[in-house]
């Protein structure tokens, strides 16, 4: 791989996988996409390398897409709206930029000589209950099928990133250093999987290495944790507030491989993990 096109780069994972390729001598060019201006200006004043190229865009623009690619090697898009609760009023939303995102990277990529497209998916396409996991259940099954002709697709899923921006560790820290000692809790035995950023980053980078086109690539053996214990190692009370709709009691990543019947995570552990 000697040049990458970051969709969404201005996210916790964009942000991150790039940090990582500029370690790499031999990529010639990292190229950024996505709409926070803003964003980019901060991620350009931060890492500060003549190999990175921005660009303003949405995948909703195909346009704009076919001329970020040009001259891409590898295409890994990490864009898309994943706030659960939000594209539960907003579905139309997230069908324009899931699916027709989605639609679009594909077909400029095929367009532009890509030779390896990476998308990242969600356990929530796992048997989905909410308009963002049937979104990128159909962004997987489109990746999955495309035309393998010059140009390779595949997915990766996995559950939420520690700490990444928006998922419930940063969330709960904000509460807390806003002076309240009590958190939300939908379900103090709900389980969710533990992922740390460089583990995802890893499973990207050898999907791009190995993948031949069509695979569905899942981390093996991810611990999980209960809300519960989240709470106590963070110091916190709970407020039991309910399940909504739209979420699940414990995820999934396949058959066989859900957070109720993962290794759970020790309350030590997950002291540990938030120090880390």
């Amino acid at each position: 791989m000697n040049s990458c096109l970051i969709l969404g780069a201005t996210g916790s994972f964009g942000q991150a996988f790039a940090r990582h390729l500029l370690k790499d001598s031999f990529i010639e060019r990292i190229g950024i996409l996505s709409r926070g201006e803003l964003a980019q200006a901060d991620m350009a004043a931060e890492m500060k390398d003549s190999r990175m190229r921005f660009f303003i865009g949405d995948v909703r623009d195909r346009v704009r897409l076919r001329r970020a690619m040009e001259g891409m090697d590898v295409v890994v898009h990490a864009a898309a709206l994943k706030r659960i609760e939000v594209g539960y009023y907003n579905p139309t939303e997230m069908v324009a930029t899931n699916i027709g995102g989605a639609i679009n990277v594909i077909e400029a990529a095929m367009d532009s000589g890509v030779e390896k497209c990476v998308l990242l998916s969600t356990d929530k396409a796992y048997q989905p209950i909410s308009p963002y996991g049937q979104s990128k259940a159909l962004a997987e099954t489109l990746f999955r099928n495309a035309y393998q002709g010059h140009t390779c697709f595949a997915v990766t899923r996995y559950g939420n990133v520690w700490k990444s921006r928006g998922s419930v560790v940063p969330r709960w820290q904000a509460l807390l250093r806003s002076g309240s000692d009590t958190v939300p809790v939908t379900d103090p035995d709900a389980t969710r999987f533990f992922m740390t950023m460089q583990e995802a980053i890893e499973l990207v980078l050898d999907t791009i290495e190995t993948m031949a086109g069509g695979e569905l690539n899942i981390p093996p053996h991810l611990p999980a944790y209960r809300l519960a214990d989240l709470a106590e190692a963070m110091g916190a009370k709970m407020k039991v507030i309910g399940m909504p709709e739209w979420e699940k009691k414990h995820e999934g990543l396949r058959d066989g491989q859900t957070s109720d019947i993962a290794r759970r995570m020790t309350v030590a552990e997950l002291r540990e993990a938030l120090n880390g």
